[in-house]
């Protein structure tokens, strides 16, 4: 794998230095996704709507295309692309934390694994003391198989005594340009249009005043946003959907029929100061005592154990390996970002 290192928490910025700022400036390409004849790698999101859209290196002095290609099948909706090779990477193959697609994890020691669970259940995806992040599976049965075809629909995240939302909403027909991301704080829905806390373009920002040190920042007009906590966690969520084509490739049934485009988040993780007891399907690979005991040779090695994983619903903590400790042991870190005020 290309992540290794002394730290299993080593930051992007320490990886990949000249890779990471761009993470702040996602943005879906409409026509064609031009980046510079460099040699740095440059991070492009490929429209949803079509397969088939071109990726371009281009000579920034000569303003001249030196190649073209497309992002892999596994990752069709976002890759790397290296200039000028014109090579492209799946983020599911280069970050730690990241998932996509039928939910494919790479854990904190960089290797890639799937965790199915189930459809329609809550499983713990993070729990640490102050920490606690559920994700909601929605999915697709195949007859011929004898597991769900499954994606993260949701996040449920919990600090402190707060609560936040993350989910892509259901849509019967996908539309590039319409904002499917679903956003709500404790009782606040941050993206309802009477509200407009988070206006659609690119660099908008919003931060609750009762936790200054939370952030959402649209990376993307639509559907991709960025959500920080400082200090403890920093989230891409990207809303997508399955298309056509991905269910012929992968044999997903999923049809206009249906009414539902299963839209889903893509998913990158990074973390800050976590103890070493955390624990979770993806949160147990950053803990210094983790063996991997996965077939990482396999084409697909699974994680098994969902019922360890298990919640009640997206917002409890009572899965078996939880470790969430809520308000009584609310860590300095997290208290200096949440109101005085609400902490009383």
């Amino acid at each position: 794998m290309l992540l290794q290192g002394t730290s299993k928490r080593m930051s992007l910025l320490a990886m990949l230095p000249m890779v990471c700022f761009l993470l702040a400036a996602l943005a879906v390409v409409e026509v064609v996704q031009s980046a510079s004849s460099s040699d740095l790698p440059t991070l492009t999101l490929t429209s949803t709507d079509s397969l088939k859209t071109q990726l371009k290196c281009t000579n920034t002095k000569t303003n001249k295309t030196t190649c073209t290609t497309t992002c892999s099948s596994r990752c069709p909706h976002k890759c790397l692309i290296q200039c000028p090779s014109c090579k492209t990477f799946c983020l599911c193959d280069f970050y730690p934390g990241v998932s996509c697609g039928d939910p494919r994890f790479t854990g904190a020691d960089g290797n890639n694994f799937y965790f199915h669970g189930k459809k329609d259940q809550d499983f713990c995806i993070l729990s640490d003391a102050n920490l606690h992040i559920n994700a909601h599976f929605i999915g697709k049965r195949n007859p011929a198989m004898k597991r769900d075809f499954t994606w993260i629909q949701a996040l449920g995240i919990r600090f402190a005594h707060h609560s936040l939302y993350v989910g892509a909403a259901r849509t019967a027909k996908w539309d590039a340009a319409a904002d499917h991301l679903t956003l709500r704080f404790d009782d606040d829905d941050v993206l309802a249009s009477s509200s407009n806390l988070l206006p659609r373009f690119v660099g908008a920002r919003w931060a609750p005043p009762t936790a200054p040190g939370l952030s959402v920042t649209r990376t993307a007009r639509v559907n991709t946003v960025v959500v920080e906590l400082k200090g403890a966690f920093r989230i891409m969520a990207n809303v997508v959907p399955i298309t056509a084509e991905e269910s012929r490739v992968h044999n997903y049934g999923v049809t206009e029929e249906d009414g539902d485009t299963l839209a889903h988040l893509d998913l990158g993780f990074k973390f800050y100061d976590l103890s070493d007891d955390v624990h979770g399907v993806l949160g147990q690979t950053y803990r210094p005592d983790y063996v991997n005991k996965l077939n990482v040779t396999s084409n697909m090695p699974v994680m098994g154990g969902a019922p360890d994983y298990l919640s009640s619903d997206l917002f409890s903590t009572d899965c078996a390996v939880a470790r969430f400790a809520a308000v009584r042991s609310v860590p300095a870190a997290i208290a200096m970002v949440t109101d005085d005020d609400d902490m009383e």
